[in-house]
């Protein structure tokens, strides 16, 4: 009965121990491994000629990005940081792609490794490099820009970039010239010609308006070897106002301060051998006291109707040589002749007070001359003389 009683008991505790199972609930088979996250690199791996700017971009899926770093080809590291791509941003935040920035621009003609490592979710790591090389320009260009910063300046007065050498991918320069403006403008960028873009709204632009043009030029390819040098930010305002208008059929011009007349004087335009030129002029500079002198339109000083003389009060308003300036001289002739040879000609106190009005970027719209309308022949400023569809035309990215 002893023996009976012990094989009972004994199979009693193997039923239990068939019965009880594995906590984990696990059959006790080889667990499976984990799927290894994937890394992808927007720059390849021995890419060459690379832009400076280029994102970093660097897509994971199935983990999560744990480390970034980019070295130089000395090892050493470049500081820098991880954020969302851009279009991740905008797109509502795809966390899965995201961008490495760094503190100071990369330098051009230089090697450059990205490491990126990601982690699944048995924190197993994924780590992929890529060794690329930024591109070595045959030349640098950074463009002039006015007006200047801290500027005031009228309401005729465009945004003129100039490049020292022609561009050859207008559209991708264009592109990265962003200008904001504290009153919205309709505002468009038009190539003068190929070294040469002026940005301008339909109409004059608002007075009391600032404005910050941001030439994000470094790492930008120019075309035909030629790369941007640096990044240029300028900040100006519009003053008030002035807009006159010269009638040489009235032998009148008309000063306006905002929407009022503050004067009304008469004058003496171009004559008929040397008429002013029609259409919106912009005041560029002024001097108290100059020389002019034919020559420096192609007539010498001694053939007939050339002249050398001192003049009081002359404000420029194109560089084909007109001005509106003080004219002592004419003044039996102002109010009802046209003799200049295209300024507009004031008496000396008339003149003064214009000129301690003027400020550059005025405008002057001389009107009814039997002259040409204002042109690139004339100068660098004769923007407002182009019509608004052909102005819009001149844009490299329609």
């Amino acid at each position: 009965m002893r023996r009976t009683a012990a094989m009972i008991a004994a199979g009693t505790l193997v039923l239990l121990a068939g019965c009880t199972g594995d906590d984990s609930g696990s059959s006790g088979g080889p667990k499976a491994d984990a799927t290894p996250a994937t890394v992808e690199l927007a720059v390849a791996d021995g890419s060459a000629d690379v832009s400076p700017v280029v994102p970093l971009e660097i897509s994971v899926d199935g983990g999560e990005l744990e480390k970034v770093t980019v070295t130089d080809a000395d090892g050493a590291a470049v500081p820098g940081a991880v954020g969302p791509a851009p279009q991740a941003e905008s797109d509502g935040g795809d966390a899965a792609t995201q961008v490495w920035t760094p503190e100071t621009p990369l330098a051009y003609g230089t090697t450059y490794t990205l490491t990126a490592v990601a982690t699944n979710d048995e924190d197993d790591d994924t780590t992929e490099k890529s060794t690329f090389t930024t591109v070595t320009p045959q030349s640098v260009s950074t463009p002039s820009i006015g007006p200047l910063d801290g500027m005031t300046v009228g309401v005729g007065m465009p945004i003129r970039v100039y490049f020292d050498e022609p561009v050859a991918d207008k559209a991708a320069v264009e592109s990265h010239l962003k200008v904001t403006t504290s009153t919205p403008t309709d505002g468009v960028w038009s190539w003068l010609n190929d070294s040469e873009v002026h940005f301008r709204p339909s109409q004059y632009w608002p007075a009391n308006t600032d404005i910050t043009l941001d030439a994000d030029l470094y790492g930008v390819d120019f075309g035909d070897g030629v790369w941007g040098e640096k990044n240029r930010s300028v900040s100006f305002s519009i003053g008030e106002r002035h807009v006159s208008i010269a009638d040489a059929a009235t032998h009148t011009m008309e000063v306006y301060d905002g929407d009022q007349l503050v004067q009304s004087y008469p004058m003496s335009a171009g004559s008929e051998e040397n008429p002013s030129r029609n259409g919106p002029h912009v005041v560029t500079e002024s001097h108290r006291d100059i020389t002019m002198d034919s020559s420096t339109f192609g007539l010498a000083v001694d053939a007939p109707g050339g002249y050398r003389t001192d003049v009081e009060y002359a404000v420029r308003i194109s560089n084909n040589g007109e001005f509106v300036h003080a004219a002592p001289w004419s003044v039996g002739q102002q109010g009802r002749a046209n003799v200049s040879h295209g300024c507009i000609n004031l008496s000396t106190d008339r003149a003064a007070w214009f000129f301690d009005f003027s400020q550059p970027g005025d405008v002057v719209e001389i009107k009814n001359s039997i002259g040409p309308t204002l042109s690139a022949a004339d100068g660098d400023i004769y923007d407002w003389a182009i019509p608004w569809d052909e102005w819009q035309a001149g844009s490299a990215l329609k």
